[in-house]
C-alpha cells in the first residue's frame, strides 16, 4: 500500500478539542477520524450539516419574548400590516 502524509497547519487548541471530540465520539485518535473523513468524502458518501445551537434567554427576555408572543397571538402587534402599498406608503409618510 502506497501511503502520503497529509499535513494541515492548525491551532494546537483546535487540535487538542478535535483530538478530544474524536475520542469522545469513539475514534481511537483524531487521524482516524480525518481518514474515515477522507474515506467517505473520495466516496461521495459526506453529507455535512450544521446544527444551530439552542439560544437560552435570560429570565428578564424569556419574559419580554413571551408578552411580544402574546400580543401578536392576540393582534396587539404595534407594527401594522398592509394589503396596498399606497396605503403603507401613506402611513410611512406621516411616522
Amino acid at each position: 500500500m502506497n501511503n502520503t502524509v497529509l499535513q494541515v497547519p492548525l491551532s494546537t487548541d483546535l487540535r487538542e478539542k478535535s483530538e478530544k471530540a474524536a475520542v469522545d465520539m469513539g475514534f481511537s485518535s483524531l487521524q482516524e477520524a480525518v481518514r474515515l473523513f477522507l474515506k467517505k468524502l473520495s466516496l461521495n458518501q459526506m453529507v455535512v450539516t450544521f446544527a444551530i445551537p439552542e439560544i437560552k434567554l435570560s429570565a428578564k427576555n424569556e419574559r419580554r419574548y413571551a408578552k411580544t408572543e402574546a400580543n401578536f397571538e392576540k393582534n396587539k402587534s404595534k407594527y401594522r400590516s398592509f394589503t396596498k402599498i399606497d396605503d403603507m406608503m401613506k402611513y410611512l409618510d406621516n411616522a
